[in-house]
Parts: structure tokens; sequence; C-alpha cells
């Protein structure tokens, strides 16, 4: 054997035990997830992380009356609405493209725009999928109102819509850091970014935080909800090529009906484990990208807290050795699949659950599945109460009877007057979290909180003080649905 060969093994498999047993060892300290979520953010969410140093001296890019933190689902249909509303906005993504979770997570479909055979979500993001459908980027699946979808057409449909809307694009910057205003400690004036010009500041009048992981609002202080006892676990998809797509059932490619997963296979799984070590596993759920021969397959599955940069360069490693294993499986064990090529992972792990505001308001379970009739709701979502678990191979889905209403309190917190949340960062406990947090309510709190922004605007407005019958009439003429 050669040895230089066996060093690198050897390095590769001791790398990976220690981030296990860096991880083991924190929980039998008594650091467990919330703990460590606790820890290790807290220093972030300081006075001086916020406004150190390197923050104060980061030069001006530009002045916008909005600016946008996160590109994904939520953010870019955010700035659309802040730009159509007559706001100059800036958009702010880390990547060199948009759509966040759906294009550098491969997470699909965009779920979901129907209940009951009713559309349930409309204006903005409708507006997109009819614009992406009108490019063969997309399909509808009735009678749920999912989305198939090609993720570079999503990337190019995204880019028109926020280009055509007038919007800045700064692409390729992180968020990592504000300022705040002199005479008012929680009213912020610049978002603080890192790019190839290295730091650099973007003045605003409105900020509206879509980066998945609350960034900014952990930045500029506000506070954040209990960390669940276990989060929801992470997922890295893969796309695999060269399968037999006409061998798969219809319903487990194109998911217009309940029953997307694959039981058969899921079963091999289990019988597997009894006799030798098969990684957590979900699912497995597969997706079409619209292209024949070509899949994303949804099957990973990693405890980790993906805020923390340790936990989740240790998900990164463990799931992308995951991978390899679970395509060497499928091809053994599911016909389809026999002759299946790797063709690449997410560029990054799809995540379910990190951090979240505490708002004026926290959505509850109980208030999303009854539903409330709240007189501010401006939004709503109609997917499943959908649940992993980050320790087994089990899933809580539980469907709704009625849309569920979300309200605008949710979006902001107490005493920070010109900063909005929107997308998987908004109040709301884990139950209701887990319906909201899928693509297509995103986009429609994106909507909401872009709009909000814009209104704001002339009489500068603290965000908590807006007419919200304003607000709701603004919605309504885009297309949005209260009813």
């Amino acid at each position: 054997m050669n040895t230089k060969t066996t060093k690198q093994t050897v390095s590769r498999r001791a790398f990976l035990s220690g981030c296990a047993k860096s991880l083991g060892g924190a929980t039998a300290a008594g650091l467990g997830v919330p703990a460590l979520l606790a820890a290790r953010d807290a220093p972030a969410a300081s006075p001086a992380a916020a406004s150190g140093p390197a923050t104060a001296a980061a030069p001006v890019a530009g002045e916008y009356d909005v600016v946008v933190c996160g590109g994904g689902p939520a953010g870019f249909v955010a700035a659309v609405a802040a730009a159509r509303g007559g706001a100059r906005t800036a958009l702010v993504e880390r990547y060199g493209f948009l759509g966040g979770m759906a294009t550098a997570g491969l997470v699909a479909p965009i779920s979901v725009f129907n209940l009951n055979g009713r559309r349930v979500i409309g204006g903005i993001p409708w507006e997109f999928v009819e614009k992406l459908t009108a490019i063969g980027g997309a399909a509808l699946d009735l009678p749920r109102g999912n989305v198939t979808f090609s993720p570079e057409k999503y990337k190019l449909a995204a880019q028109r819509m926020v280009l055509d809307a007038g919007v800045t694009l700064h692409l390729h910057s992180y968020v990592t850091g504000c300022r705040r205003r002199q005479d008012d400690g929680r009213a912020l004036t610049h978002a603080v970014i890192e790019n190839k010009n290295g730091a650099q500041s973007l003045a605003a009048r409105y900020f509206i935080d879509c980066t998945g992981d609350a960034d900014l609002a952990l930045r500029a202080g506000v506070p954040m909800q209990p960390a669940p006892e276990n989060l929801q676990p992470a997922s890295l998809i893969f796309m695999l090529g060269n399968v037999d797509t006409d061998a798969i059932p219809p319903n487990r490619l194109r998911h217009g009906l309940p029953g997307s997963q694959d039981t058969d296979f899921r079963a091999v799984l289990q019988e597997l484990s009894k006799t030798q070590k098969i990684p957590l596993f979900g699912g497995p759920w597969y997706n079409s990208t619209l292209a024949k021969g070509v899949v994303l397959v949804n099957i990973t599955r990693a405890a980790a807290n993906m805020a923390d940069n340790r936990d989740a360069t240790a998900a990164e490693c463990r799931l992308r050795e995951h991978v390899h294993v679970f395509v060497d499986l499928l091809r053994k064990h599911v016909p389809a699949f026999r002759d299946a090529v790797l063709l690449t992972t997410a560029t990054q792990t799809g995540i379910r659950e990190t951090r979240r505001i505490l708002g004026a308001h926290t959505l509850t379970g109980d208030e999303y599945l009854a539903p409330t009739d709240f007189p501010d709701t401006i939004a709503r979502g109609c997917h499943p109460i959908d649940i992993h678990s980050g320790n087994n191979t089990r899933q809580r889905a539980d469907r709704l009877q009625k849309p569920g209403n979300v309200p605008y309190r949710c979006l902001h917190a107490p005493g920070f007057p010109n900063l909005l949340v929107a997308g998987r960062p908004f109040s709301a406990d884990e139950v209701a979290s887990a319906s909201v947090r899928v693509q297509a309510s995103a986009m429609s709190l994106g909507q909401a909180a872009g709009a909000a922004a814009a209104l704001c605007l002339p009489d500068n407005r603290d965000v908590s003080r807006l007419n919200i019958a304003r607000l709701r009439e603004t919605l309504t003429q885009s297309g949005a649905i209260f009813d």
C-alpha cells in the first residue's frame, strides 16, 4: 500500500472522528445544541461586535432607501417588492447567484401554493413561478401546487426580476456587521459587508434581514427565540445523472399528490441497518429538474447547528461522505439508478432550522393550525407541519385543514424601528416555523417585508407603526391572497 495514500486516509478519518468527538464532548460537558447556540452567538449579538473598529472603518459603497440582506426566496422577492414600491433598493447575496436554498441548496420543489385545490399564495411569488414557467424552467404539480423547477433557470428568472425592478445587486458579499444611529442605539444606519473589495458598508433608511439565519438581526442585537432542545437536521442534496427517470413512479418525481417518498428503498435501508452501519437518513425523496435522466435526491441527514461554523463544517464533511454511500446503495438496490452517476452535490448543505427572532408577536403552532384570524395578517402558508428528527429517521408531518395566517408583528422586534426580518428567521415557535419555512411561504413573507419598508419611507415611520390596512391593500393589489 502507498504510504502517502495511507497517511491521507488516516488524516481524513482522524479529522472526521475529531469533529464527532468535539461535538460529543460538548454534549457530555452539558453543552447541548441550545447551549452552543447561546454560548457561541452571544458575542456576535453584543454592541461591540456590531460596531467595532473594523465595522466603523468600512467605507460606504452605496446609499439606499432599503437594503435587503440575503438573496434567497424571501430576499429576492423582498427586494422586488421594495423597489416596485418606489424604494432605492440594494440586495446583498453571498453567492454569485440568487435563489438561496433553492439553487445553492438544490431544495426542490417550490412548496407549496395550493391547499384543497385552491390557490393560497399569490402575488410576486406566483408571478415568479409564471416567469420561470415562461422560460421553460418550471412545471406546476397539481392539485397541491408544488412547483418542479430547473435550478439554473430559477437563478436566471430571479436575477431578471430583481434587475428589471431596478434593484442594485451586491453579489459575492457576506453580511458581517452593522452600524447604529448615534442618538438611537437600535436604529440601524449601515449594513457592513465583506467581499473582494474588503469591508464595505451600505447606508439605508430601512433594512430587511432575509439571511435565513437572522445574521443581520443578531448583529444588531435583536433577541432570539430560545433554541429548541433538538434542532431539525441539515441535509446535503445531490444530483444524479443517467437515471432511468421513466422507471420512477411519476409522483415520486413530481409532487402533485401525497406519497412522494420512496417507501420501497426506505424499507431496504431499514433492513440493511439491522446488519450494517447505514448513515442516518430521511425520506428518501426524489425531485425532477425537468431534464430527462437527471434527479435530485434528498436523503442525507445530520444533527448540527448550522449557524455555528464548527458544527457546519463538520456536518458538511460528514454528509459529503454519506452522499457517496447512498449513491452506491441506490445503484445496488433501486433499478432506476443502476447506471446513475453523481453530477454534483449542492453548493451548501440545506438548512431547516437555526435562529428565529423574538418579535413583537411569536406565532405558535396552535395559532397557525387553528388558524387565528389576525387583524394584521400579511401572509399565509399551507405546507404541512414538517419536523424532521436529527436523531433518527422519523418525521412529523401534520397536514393543514385550512391555510395558516402570519401576522405582521412576527416580522419586527420591539425597539428596532427600521429593521424587518422575513423568511425562516421570522418570529415563530418550532411548530409554526416548520410549515412557514418552505419557499412559497418564505417568498410571501419577503413580499410583505419589502412592501412594508417602502410604505414606511415617506414619513420615516417606525416599522411597528405602519398602517396595516394600507399594507394589506398594497399586497392585495399585487395579487396576494387573504381569503
